[in-house]
């Protein structure tokens, strides 16, 4: 292996938008994330919606009227 041309690894907090905190390896500093193992509807169990600049919202607005659409072809 070469010298000097890898990142430094080291440790890190890593945050999660739920507030939990770990302590973990990384070459970045500071990790943000918005979904961590506590608050995942997974590990949970709980439904949790989890929408992104409003995608859910446009397409529930894009395909609102396709069933009806799709009934009245029958």
């Amino acid at each position: 292996m070469k010298k000097d041309i890898h990142p430094e690894y080291k440790r890190t907090p890593s945050s999660c938008a739920c507030g939990s905190i770990l302590e973990v390896g990384s070459t970045k500093e500071n990790i943000k994330t918005e979904i961590c193992a506590k608050c995942h509807p997974f590990f949970t169990g709980k439904q949790k919606l989890v929408d992104t600049a409003g995608r859910v919202d446009r397409f529930r607005k894009k395909y609102a009227g396709f069933d009806m659409l799709a009934e009245s072809k029958k």
